[in-house]
């Protein structure tokens, strides 16, 4: 077995959802979970099937949404994987939508930081064995630091008062 990561394109101001699945179908639910959410939201998606002719599916509202979920789904090139690029929402938008959908099976990451994919291949194919989200942590939270953080949840509208 090899392993190795694969660097996940975000484009600026966009949060990605990376989740195993097991169905063609999820393509068509996970499409009606965004807009039924957020109806403003713009996002592509790409899922990678893993039997009959293997290819990238692939939906959305936005064709260079579309395109970056399709390009990061080329180089994790592993069956059974989906991802959701969005625009103009956050995951916790739509996140419990997403995990009730009947396909999904595992949800990666929701994120918007950097993320590696750490790819696991074998001869019979390739999976995600887990992900690299951000950076590690450089000490901890402080009274300041705790203050941005309840500002910041205010801002995002999370928090009153």
């Amino acid at each position: 077995m090899d392993l190795s990561t694969v660097k996940l394109d975000i484009p600026k101001d966009c949060n990605i959802i990376l989740v195993q699945t097991h169905f063609i179908k999820t393509v068509e639910d996970l499409y009606e979970v965004m807009v039924g959410q957020v109806p403003s939201c713009r996002f592509g998606m790409a899922f990678c099937e893993a039997s009959g002719p293997c290819l990238i599916r692939s939906d959305g509202n936005n064709p260079e949404l579309i395109e970056t979920a399709v390009g990061n789904m080329q180089k994790i090139a592993a069956g059974h994987t989906f991802i959701i690029v969005m625009k103009d929402a956050f995951p916790i938008n739509v996140l419990n939508a997403v995990k009730n959908c009947p396909e999904v099976c595992t949800i990666f990451c929701a994120t918007a930081n950097p993320v590696e994919a750490v790819i696991a291949e074998t001869g019979h194919g390739r999976g995600i064995m887990g992900v690299i989200d951000g950076s590690p942590p450089k000490g901890v939270e402080q009274e300041k630091d705790k203050a941005s953080r309840l500002d910041l949840l205010r801002k995002f509208g999370y928090k009153r008062g």
